[in-house]
Parts: structure tokens; C-alpha cells; sequence
């Protein structure tokens, strides 16, 4: 596939405003992701203040939301009907990095610059989650193209 019919792919506003519109993945993942962000905020706050250090506590809800995240969001947010061992392994890959963002939201403005780590993660939340959509409707839940480069 050449760089114009990539780019085409990656750039076109043909979308409709149903169900699988960028506004209506978008509006998906929000719901989703709030609902979720916010449990697990909840969670990362009591568990920092009584069992374990921020950055352990983040990683395993981090790991923990991903997986659970990986149904919810192929089917329900952008109902991705794509080969499932691509996805699963493009996902992984964007949610490490997203970890790896995470923990070094911590590691430089809690460790370092003495921040407090929850103000710290409630804004990596956002942050990551941004990524992430970008990330899931780019690169991960793409749909299928011809030889083309059009989604059929």
C-alpha cells in the first residue's frame, strides 16, 4: 500500500455520525473510561493509603483495567471486527507504552520533583487516556482494507 492511500485511511472524514463515527467512539470510550478511570482511582487511593506504593498499586491496576478494557472496547467502542491475534498484540504494545507514560508521570513529578503522587495520577489518567484513544482508533482497532488501501 503507498503513503497516499495510508494517509487517506488515517485522515478521511467520510464517517458518518452513526455508531461508528470518531464522535460516537469518542463519546463510547468517555463513558467507558470514566466509569472506569474513576473506579480505579478510587481504588489506586485507598490502596496507596494503606498497602502498597503508588507506582506497584498503578501497574497492577493499570494491567488489570487494560485487560478488562481490551473486550469492552473492540466490540462496544469501535466495534472492531479484525483479526483478533493482530489486535491483541497491537494492543498490548499501546497499552505498555501507555504504562510506560504512566509510570514515568510518577517517576518524574512525584520521585523527583516531590509532587503529590495523587495529583500526579489523576492527571496521568487523562493524559494516558488521550493516548490511548488515539492510539486504539489509529493503530489498533483499524478496520481491514482492500489492496486499495480503501476499508471496504
Amino acid at each position: 500500500m503507498d503513503k497516499a492511500a495510508l494517509a487517506w485511511r488515517c485522515f478521511t472524514v467520510t464517517e458518518g455520525r452513526g455508531a461508528s463515527s470518531k464522535w460516537g467512539q469518542l463519546l463510547r470510550y468517555g463513558v467507558v473510561g470514566l466509569a472506569s478511570n474513576l473506579t480505579g482511582y478510587c481504588v489506586y487511593l485507598l490502596l496507596t493509603a494503606f498497602v502498597l506504593p503508588p507506582k506497584i498499586t498503578m501497574t497492577i491496576l493499570y494491567s488489570t483495567g487494560a485487560l478488562l478494557g481490551f473486550i469492552g472496547n473492540r466490540r462496544f467502542t469501535f466495534g472492531h471486527t479484525g483479526k483478533l491475534p493482530r489486535a491483541a498484540l497491537r494492543y498490548m504494545l499501546a497499552h505498555f507504552l501507555g504504562w510506560a507514560m504512566n509510570y514515568a508521570l510518577l517517576y518524574i513529578f512525584a520521585d523527583r520533583l516531590g509532587y503529590p503522587h495523587q495529583l500526579v495520577q489523576a492527571v496521568a489518567i487523562a493524559v494516558v487516556a488521550g493516548y490511548l484513544f488515539v492510539a486504539l482508533r489509529y493503530f489498533v482497532f483499524t478496520a481491514p482494507m482492500n489492496e486499495d488501501g480503501a476499508t471496504p
